[in-house]
């Protein structure tokens, strides 16, 4: 077999129904749209949801739960949340603020710092941040280290 000798099964293939071209064709007048109506009408037909005017199910069924307004959603504050056990890379001692931890690639530039408690810490070091959840500022004050929270 070669390349030039596929074809398509028989009977596979149908040739392009042409519509609107006169009324020898089979499809002229109307062109397969039938009479009057939105249907018929260029841009016309119904979006899925329709439901002939009948109240729409989206609106029918209850609703639940709280739906939060988008201008209460951007006024929240944005932390960018770091684990003490990502912590454990700097030296005893360490001096750790937002400036630090961005040049180190572990947060973006300019976000608010929230310190979380979650692996393994036992370094005395300094670590200043916008926010300590209470098992963090508790590891750190068992480790001997300082939990200072930046205002503003």
């Amino acid at each position: 077999m070669k390349l030039k000798d596929l074809k398509p099964a028989a009977g596979s293939t149908h040739r392009k129904k042409r519509i609107g071209r006169g009324i020898g064709s089979g499809h002229g007048k109307t062109a397969g749209r039938g009479h009057k109506g939105r249907g018929s009408r260029s841009g016309g037909n119904t979006p899925a949801r329709y439901e002939g005017g009948q109240m729409p199910l989206s609106r029918r069924i209850p609703k639940r739960g709280f739906r939060r307004l988008q201008k209460s959603e951007t006024a929240r504050e944005q932390f960018a949340a770091v684990n003490l056990g990502r912590l454990g890379t700097f030296g005893a001692g360490a001096m750790i603020d937002p400036a630090v931890l961005a040049d180190r690639g572990i947060v973006r530039a300019g976000k608010k710092i929230k310190v979380l408690g979650g692996g393994d810490f036992n370094l005395k070091m300094t670590v200043r941040a916008h926010a300590f959840s209470d098992s963090a500022r508790a590891k750190i004050a068992a480790a001997g280290g300082v939990a200072e929270l930046i205002e503003g």
